[in-house]
């Protein structure tokens, strides 16, 4: 068994949609720092995405487990145009398409960006890399709320919309365990120690 620690990253903050921005997170709670990092394997293997506010956490979370290198590939979904814009900024002839891209999750594309699909088939492919070169091991992977919830949908096998009902928060703990194959089993989601 392969056990996936998925974490995401300190907030940021922000109010906007900030897929590939590179916002820094807000790490200063060291108490919750403190018991994020006591509740996680020690032996583990420890990856992050490549922005700034998951290095980060990863960095805080990192002393005495091995850190992997950043890994593109479980950025978040890339917003395109509506990068670091405000819902209520979307201009208004892209309104019902927002809604459509939220509620309906799947092929729809951000203009310029991408869609769920694109962004769990990315995802789905480091995560196959990581099971296979790990195998057997604890694997902590800190990431993005979107990428978290690419995973729940493959482990639970159901519907991105119903995958997207979950409530990630920032630095919660999202367990999955690969049994082989394609199976799996979730542990626990959005786990707060």
């Amino acid at each position: 068994m392969t056990n996936f620690w998925w974490v995401r990253h300190g907030p940021t903050h922000k109010k906007t949609m900030i897929g590939w921005t590179d916002a820094p997170a807000d790490l200063s709670n060291t108490d919750q720092i403190a018991r994020l990092n006591d509740h996680l394997p020690k032996d583990a293997v420890i990856v992050s995405s490549d922005l700034i506010r998951c290095v980060d956490t990863a960095n805080a979370l990192s002393e005495g487990r091995e850190r992997l290198s950043h890994n593109a590939g479980i950025r978040e979904l890339h917003f395109g145009d509506w990068e670091d814009t405000h819902f209520n900024d979307i201009p208004k002839g892209q309104q019902e398409y927002l809604r459509t891209f939220w509620e309906n999750p799947g092929d729809h594309s951000t203009p310029n960006g991408e869609s769920w699909n694109q962004l769990s088939n990315r995802v789905n492919t480091e995560v196959a890399n990581l099971a296979d070169t790990y195998k057997g091991r604890d694997i902590i992977v800190v990431a993005h709320y979107g990428v978290i919830l690419t995973q729940i949908q493959v482990a639970g096998s159901m519907t991105a919309q119903a995958a997207t009902s979950f409530q990630i928060d920032n630095l919660s703990v999202t367990k999955l365990d690969h049994l082989g194959d394609d199976t799996w089993r979730i542990a626990g989601v959005n786990h707060k120690p």
